[in-house]
């Protein structure tokens, strides 16, 4: 929990005024200007506590004197973990004194109090009242409003509410935070919501950042990479059935045309790897020439597809591609792309696989 650094000034000041005041004891005049709900603890703590309201009596709101002694009340609570009674002070002090210059600070221990007491609804209201109605302060060298906009893209779950927050972090805080993972996150915002061209544009805007690192989110480059590619491209290779697919590439094989075959394969993200290598490993296609096989023998096919096929994905056994390694497994996919509904749900020849399966 971050606190406003006061002048050093005001420190020594504070610690002066607080011993002497702890020195002399108290007599019943003055015990009965605090409010007993407030004093809690060991003895000692008590005495503190007294000590520190007392002088609170002594300094005027919005002066950082002033600031200095909420500021040592409320480490007093946060140790004792009285968040209770640390949300009624500075609640009360807000109520007091609407224009009191620290109110924005008052308000973000209000938050973490009740985040550190697990009310996270409550604390992303405070949050967000914090963002949208109280001038920004700095908390030990950082923005209040850049850590409220930290802390509700943790605990909130809506996406449409963590589009304004990461819209928010890029817009006033690009300097201060990871971007990479800002855009990444805000394009997954944008996507869960339907707003697929903003996702796109976010997800556009991710990729510059090659190496970046999203927390639980390993392939997110690879991800974001083949959205973009696959939405920026023409789609004129997908077919409307897996049927209609497959028919079409047997068709092409058994008359020996690679441009046919070649006409029927995915033009982005299409991959060629063996059964062993991870998805993310993929071997491109740039080299890969489906002449420099055809030419050599006729291929031939499995009459009916894979018993590993699903409703979703399709495995076509074929050999005679290569002395070194016969046997391909042609791999289909339906198409899951909600961005465009004419080609969502259609079929594409996406991939092979090289060797038997295993």
């Amino acid at each position: 929990m971050g606190f406003i650094n006061a002048k050093k000034f005001f420190f020594m000041f504070l610690i002066i005024q607080v011993l002497l005041l702890s020195s002399c004891g108290f007599g019943n005049k003055d015990n009965q200007t605090i409010d007993p709900y407030y004093i809690s603890g060991t003895a000692e703590n008590k005495e503190t506590l007294r000590s520190l309201f007392l002088l609170l009596d002594k300094e005027i709101p919005g002066t950082e004197e002033y600031l200095a002694v909420i500021r040592e009340i409320s480490n007093n609570y946060v140790r004792q973990k009285e968040y209770p009674k640390l949300v009624n002070l500075l609640t009360s002090q807000v109520n007091r004194n609407p224009k009191d210059p620290y109110n924005t600070y008052y308000l973000y221990m209000i938050a973490i109090a009740y985040m550190q007491e697990e009310a996270y609804p409550a604390s992303a209201l405070y949050f967000n009242l914090i963002i949208k109605n109280y001038p920004d302060l700095t908390i030990s060298g950082e923005s209040i409003h850049l850590a409220c906009l930290n802390h509700l893209k943790t605990i909130v779950n809506n996406p449409e509410q963590r589009v304004w927050y990461y819209e928010e972090l890029i817009s006033r805080f690009s300097g201060q935070i990871d971007l990479a993972v800002a855009y990444f996150s805000l394009a997954q915002a944008y996507e869960q919501i339907g707003e697929w061209a903003n996702a796109m544009q976010a997800y556009n805007q991710f990729l510059p950042f090659v190496d970046a690192n999203v927390p639980g989110f390993p392939d997110a480059y690879t991800y974001a990479k083949n959205l973009v590619d696959f939405n920026n491209s023409q789609k004129n290779w997908t077919f409307d059935s897996l049927n209609s697919l497959v028919t079409a590439l047997k068709n092409a094989l058994d008359a020996g045309s690679y441009t046919r075959v070649e006409q029927y394969r995915a033009k982005v993200n299409f991959f060629a790897r063996s059964w062993e290598q991870e998805a993310t490993d993929d071997a491109g296609m740039a080299e890969f020439n489906l002449a420099d096989f055809m030419r050599v023998s006729r291929i031939h096919y499995a009459a009916s597809l894979d018993a590993g096929s699903n409703a979703n994905e399709a495995y076509l056994r074929t050999w005679g591609w290569s002395q070194y390694i016969s046997v391909w497994y042609l791999y289909f996919r339906k198409i899951d792309f909600p961005a465009d509904p004419e080609i969502h749900g259609r079929w594409e020849w996406a991939g092979i696989y090289y060797g038997e399966k295993f």
